[in-house]
């Protein structure tokens, strides 16, 4: 098969049924944008209507693809500044090494990681490191993958107290148009997912997931039509009851807008329901 994915996109299909084409209770603009010397431009803003609270963040990006090296600048609202620098493919096919830095000039906080991942064939993996002066955590995780059966381990070693902060396993099938993913964190969570493409037109996913020591299933279906080329309609249900649905048109290249709403199924006239508003632009 070819190189199986990463462990945090397992069942990437499944969650994408479930949570792209909303954005309840919130106002989003993302805005892209790519001058002429290549260097690319992303700003994003959002506000929510329960707290009016208004974030956004802005972002450049610039590629030497010659020398495999892509540089990245974030700046957030919270006044934190973040630098990423990553080079890909040069020292060995299939290598990518990333540094990344961020500072807040309010608070004079700072903080490091470095992050490495390898994907070939048949495996994909990779370590990071959150630099600490108490002491590095490491993060760890890979994904083996053959004829369509994928397993993978995910682990967190906290070296301040040397003891494993988290350990992780997943099991999982994956053909052209159909997905299965279970999981278990911890030994304590268990879950899985289920995805189908069922036509071109029509995707549905499930999932599932319960904690050991609780009664509690969560349980949720989603399924997304495409109604022609341009438009397209979600909708998602819960065990409690909590029905979204989703609307999204490209009005015309490079410009997208997002309607949805999220509906207590239970509380039908108690209110408390969320809209969203989502527009994307790109140039």
């Amino acid at each position: 098969m070819a190189v199986p994915p990463a462990y945090a996109d397992l069942g990437k299909s499944a969650k994408d049924i479930f949570n792209k084409g909303y954005g309840f209770g919130m106002v989003k603009l993302d805005v892209k944008t790519k001058s002429s010397n290549g260097v690319e431009f992303k700003t994003s803003g959002s506000s929510n209507v329960d707290t009016s609270k208004v974030t956004g963040t802005l972002e450049t990006k610039y590629k030497l693809a010659e020398y495999g090296l892509t540089f990245t600048e974030k700046w957030t609202t919270e006044n934190t500044l973040g630098t990423e620098v990553c080079i890909e493919d040069k020292i060995t096919k299939g290598l990518k090494l990333q540094f990344e830095t961020t500072f807040s000039p309010n608070t004079g906080k700072k903080s490091g990681k470095v992050k490495t991942a390898y994907k070939r064939e048949y495996v994909n993996g990779g370590v990071d490191v959150d630099l600490d002066f108490a002491g590095p955590t490491i993060h760890g995780a890979v994904v083996a993958g053959y004829e369509g059966w994928l397993g993978g381990y995910q682990m967190t070693f906290d070296s301040a107290k040397s003891k494993m902060a988290q350990s992780n396993f997943a099991v999982g099938y994956k053909t052209g148009d159909f997905q299965l993913h279970t999981f278990v964190n911890d030994g304590a969570e268990f879950g899985g997912s289920i995805y189908q493409k069922v036509n071109k037109d029509l995707e549905t996913a499930v999932n599932l997931a319960w904690t050991a020591g609780s009664n509690a299933t969560r349980f949720g279906i989603a399924a997304k039509y495409q109604l022609d080329s341009s438009a397209s309609i979600s909708a998602k249900v819960n065990n409690s009851s909590l029905v979204g649905i989703g609307y999204t048109q490209t009005l015309r290249p490079g410009m997208k807008l997002t309607l949805s709403a999220l509906v207590d199924g239970k509380n039908i006239n108690a209110g408390g329901h969320k809209l969203g508003l989502g527009l994307e632009l790109e140039a």
